[in-house]
């Protein structure tokens, strides 16, 4: 069997690179380079030339769907050298006939700098939904899949047609993860984990945003997954609260970040009772010495040190919003951020009682550890609106910060006991009934410093946690599903 290539033109050096690497391999029929530029690559080796738009445009794919004459291609997504395993192109095809796949992507290695590291990636599943999955840079595309995606896509898009053709793709065909290490390429984006996770609500790419979402939105209505904006009423006279808020605050080792943080709790001005209830997951670095002192000069600081040894951050949660001097309404505060100024608390409870929702996410800042701001800013999460919110949240990785919700109603569903994704995962199962409050005013100062539990990730730490979200995603959607054929 034979595979027409298409790959991205940068310059004649590198990507006669990449040309020569597949034009070597015995299965390569064709090989197209897409060009932005007519002049780029003209006569370039006698290859044959696609302009295009944008990489990843909808009028891209089509072009590329017209021109393939094989029952697979292969579609290179960087513009670095690439170079090529043991016969990976014979074992892609293989794997695309044995599996009718309609997409099939590879392990593969990175080269940074003078080391090359492996770079296994993960099993695509049902809530893989996210538009930053990462299948790597050699896409196997099933040519008439492909077609009949670009065929029922709902309209052109400049930024969001790959996004948009690998959804459709999903509905029918297999996406396929071959677990085995085809081919190494190297690594353009040299940025830790903590630095590219704010890259989806970076507001310079706000017109990506609002195309993904809108191909996302549409692939939920394909598989019955989609909510129509018609909440459950909620009612505030649940139970009789002593506090009308309180601050949850799971903390573990963080003596250095601990005072900044709970200050910014004391200082708020309300016209109501909060208090700050701070769950101390058995600190060995004298923050529980410091949180026991502030503790005895504050009534309003609860000091809670679970009997528990398995908690993670949702543990922690539930610790504090079960404890009977929880308020009405739990807002989050990480114990190394800050809230931005005194009225943080009083906004958050005022936007429960107007929106009538039984959640609230605020707006917040990325600053350095002296809380100056740095890129990418202001990530105000203007994807959650009224409207489509709660679809919206199945395409991204986060829900905003702070996060704050209706007590009774958290007590009821519980967050899972883990120390990443438990605030996703109680933002989606609220959001399936319930409203969702939205505070466009930055509330939160989030620091970005070495100490981050995100700050600098590895491969298998980042792949766990894209799992578990996706995980999420898939729990989510199943739920969804079953609700809509319910009604």
């Amino acid at each position: 069997m034979k595979i027409d290539c298409f790959i991205p033109y940068l310059s004649e050096e590198i990507t006669g690179k990449v040309f020569a690497t597949l034009k070597e391999q015995a299965e390569t029929n064709n090989i197209f380079l897409l060009v932005k530029e007519e002049t780029s690559a003209k006569d370039f080796r006698s290859c044959q030339t696609i302009k295009i738009d944008n990489a990843e445009s909808s009028k891209t794919l089509q072009t590329i769907a017209e021109s393939a004459t094989t029952k697979n291609i292969l579609l290179y997504t960087k513009s670095t050298e690439l170079s090529l395993g043991q016969n990976a192109i014979h074992r892609l095809l293989s794997v695309s006939e044995d599996c009718d796949a309609g997409l099939v992507y590879a392990d593969h290695f990175l080269q940074k700098g003078n080391k090359t590291e492996a770079s296994p990636l993960i099993d695509y599943q049902l809530g893989s939904v996210r538009d930053d999955f990462n299948f790597g840079s050699l896409l196997f595309l099933n040519t008439d899949y492909l077609k009949e995606a670009l065929a029922n896509r709902k309209k052109d898009y400049l930024f969001a047609g790959l996004y948009d053709v690998r959804l459709s793709i999903s509905q029918k065909h297999p996406i396929v993860h071959l677990n085995e290490f085809l081919y190494t390429d190297i690594e353009s984006d040299n940025r830790t984990s903590g630095e590219k996770q704010f890259d989806y609500v970076d507001p310079k790419n706000r017109s990506v945003q609002i195309e993904k979402e809108e191909a996302c939105t549409e692939h939920l209505k394909k598989i019955g997954a989609y909510l129509e904006p018609k909440f459950k009423s909620i009612s505030f006279d649940e139970q009789i609260f002593e506090y009308e808020a309180s601050v949850i605050m799971p903390v573990k080792n963080r003596n250095r970040t601990i005072g900044d943080a709970i200050s910014s709790v004391l200082k708020q001005n309300t016209d109501f009772p909060f208090n700050i209830i701070v769950i101390d997951n058995h600190s060995t670095d004298g923050t529980s010495e410091t949180i026991e002192a502030l503790a005895k000069k504050d009534k309003r600081i609860v000091h809670l040190i679970p009997k528990r040894l398995d908690l993670g951050i949702g543990g922690c949660w539930n610790e504090g919003i079960n404890h009977p001097l929880c308020g009405k309404f739990a807002i989050q505060l990480d114990s190394d951020d800050v809230y931005s100024d005194g009225s943080t608390i009083k906004s958050v409870v005022k936007a429960f009682y107007e929106q009538q929702c039984a959640m609230v996410i605020g707006s917040y800042m990325i600053t350095n550890f002296d809380m100056q701001m740095i890129p990418p800013g202001i990530i105000d999460h203007k994807e959650w609106t009224p409207e489509n919110g709660r679809n919206n949240a199945l395409r991204i990785n986060g829900l905003g910060a702070p996060r704050a919700f209706y007590t009774p109603l958290l007590r009821k569903i519980q967050l899972p006991n883990t120390s990443y994704g438990e605030d996703y995962a109680m933002g989606l199962a609220i959001s399936r009934n319930y409203q969702i409050g939205r505070i466009y005013d930055v509330l939160y100062l989030c620091r970005r410093w070495e100490g981050n539990s995100d700050a600098t990730l590895d491969i298998p730490k980042v792949n766990k946690n894209n799992l578990y979200k996706d995980r999420l995603r898939t729990i989510e959607i199943m739920a969804r599903q079953k609700k809509n054929v319910q009604r």
